[in-house]
């Protein structure tokens, strides 16, 4: 949506037209909200910028057939190592020698993607933040094998597409989560002590330190199975870093399914 909206060409690619039909109609919605905000007070003008951006933007389920002329690979697949692999393989075999590859990922390690293919020099990570349309941030991820070219590139990309990126080294969670993640974990860890309630916890957070969400409330919209997801893949890396130990009740919810807004319960009831 963003990129279309600032006129560059999108082909977005998913697994099935069915899911692609749900996308595009939520696009389609979203950029609705933008023009209404943009152009209230030129709804024709708004209903131009959603045509037109629309217009950039098309559909396929096959990413093999798509990337010949692409210029620049964005994947935002399932949080496993092997599927993007075998997925970065695939499109290596068959994309332009031109075309840089990023992932999207935000907790798993670009160097080992990167070497999944022979453009090592040509992928790097570019870590958008939810929801994508109303939040500023990019994080553009070197690793050792970036080359700089590759770098400016997807820095200038960034820009171009309205944001405001910043850089980091491939390291674990890259600078937002690798302060966030943790920092959710003590809160759970004071609560798991008993130390103060959940709900004061949240207060606490958002009176005290201006944040929009408390830790509790954050984990539930995240999803406790990707928080999970994370911190087990940073505790495997790392065993013997407290920050990443993991925590007992974060294990008991997500084995009850209780994952946060998405099952109707989390940390809180929905």
């Amino acid at each position: 949506q963003v990129t279309a909206a600032s006129g560059h060409t999108v082909v977005l690619v998913d697994q099935s037209d069915e899911i692609l039909k749900k996308s595009a109609k939520g696009i389609e919605e979203s950029l609705k909200r933008v023009a209404k905000k943009k152009f209230a007070d030129k709804p024709e003008a708004g209903a131009e910028f959603v045509e037109k951006t629309l217009k950039n933007l098309t559909t396929s389920t096959d990413a093999a057939a798509v990337v010949h002329n692409t210029d620049l690979v964005i994947e935002a697949i399932v949080e496993n190592m092997q599927v993007k692999n075998e997925l970065f393989k695939k499109l290596d075999k068959v994309a332009p020698e031109r075309t840089i590859f990023a992932s999207n990922t935000s907790s798993l390690q670009i160097t080992q993607m990167a070497n999944a293919t022979t453009r090592q020099d040509r992928f790097g990570g570019l870590h958008f933040f939810n929801p994508v349309p109303m939040m500023k941030l990019v994080e553009v991820i070197k690793t050792p094998m970036t080359s700089q070219s590759t770098f400016e590139s997807l820095m200038d990309f960034s820009k171009a597409v309205g944001k405001s990126p910043v850089s980091c080294k491939d390291t674990p969670g890259f600078i937002v989560n690798r302060l966030l993640v943790p920092y959710m974990m003590e809160a759970v860890r004071l609560f798991e002590r008993g130390d103060a309630s959940k709900e004061d916890i949240d207060v606490a957070m958002k009176l005290g330190a201006g944040y929009p969400m408390g830790p509790f409330e954050l984990l539930d919209y995240v999803g406790l199975d990707t928080s999970k997801y994370i911190i087990d893949g940073w505790h495997s890396l790392e065993p013997n870093n407290p920050l990443f130990a993991p925590s007992p009740l974060l294990n008991k919810l997500v084995e009850e399914k209780k994952l946060g807004k998405k099952t109707g319960e989390g940390f809180y009831k929905y």
